[in-house]
This record gives C-alpha cells, structure tokens and sequence, in this order.
C-alpha cells in the first residue's frame, strides 16, 4: 500500500469529518486539485479505503470504510513500518484455534449449549 501523503489522508480525514462526498467538494475540503483528488480515489478504492456508492455506478460519490478510518487512527506511524496494510487490518482473526473459527465462533445472543445435562 503506497499513500500519498498528505493529499491520501486529506481526502480520508475530509471523507471521515464529512461524509459521503464527490471530488469537487473534497477539491474545496482538502486544498488539492480535483484532477488529483479524482486520480488518487480509484487507488484508495482499490486499497479498501474508500468505496464509491451510488445511486448510479459513475456518481462519483465516495465514502470511508472501516479500513480507511483504521488507516487515519495509524497515519503517524505511516513512515515508521514496513506493512501499514498489515498494521491497519489488525491481527489475522481467520485462522482457527482448534475447532473454533473466531470468525462463526462468537454470535451476538447465542448462547453455548454444550455442557446442557
């Protein structure tokens, strides 16, 4: 994952303080131009960081995901590690312990009825 710092995180900082937002808007939020902004969002797409949203496929209108808000929560520590992808997605929750999948392991409600007598 390669940012361009500071214009990247501009544009997640504004998405983030925002909301769902098109580049011309951003263009005025974050300083840049918006033949940059517009550049630079298929890439934080393509990163996971931002996703379009409709109602039409070329709306051109963008929100933040959780990675990208995850992305904000560490943008110090961008120049400090090797992997920033692999510091903002976490620990590998998919790998199972045993029989337990912490994936399907856990269910809001749902209680553990294993040790009924």
């Amino acid at each position: 994952m390669r940012l361009r710092q500071p214009t990247d995180f501009l544009i997640l900082e504004s998405l983030e303080e925002k909301g769902r937002n098109v580049a011309t808007n951003l263009e005025s939020h974050t300083g840049k131009s918006r033949q940059n902004i517009n550049t630079r969002l298929p890439v934080l797409e393509d990163y996971g960081l931002v996703t379009k949203v409709g109602p039409a496929e070329r709306s051109g209108l963008y929100e933040i995901t959780s990675l990208g808000k995850a992305a904000l929560i560490y943008k110090d520590q961008y120049t400090e590690v090797d992997d920033f992808k692999a510091l903002i997605q976490g620990p590998d929750t998919t790998t199972t312990i045993g029989s337990l999948d912490p994936q399907t392991s856990f269910v809001r409600g749902k209680e553990d009825n294993t040790d009924e007598d």
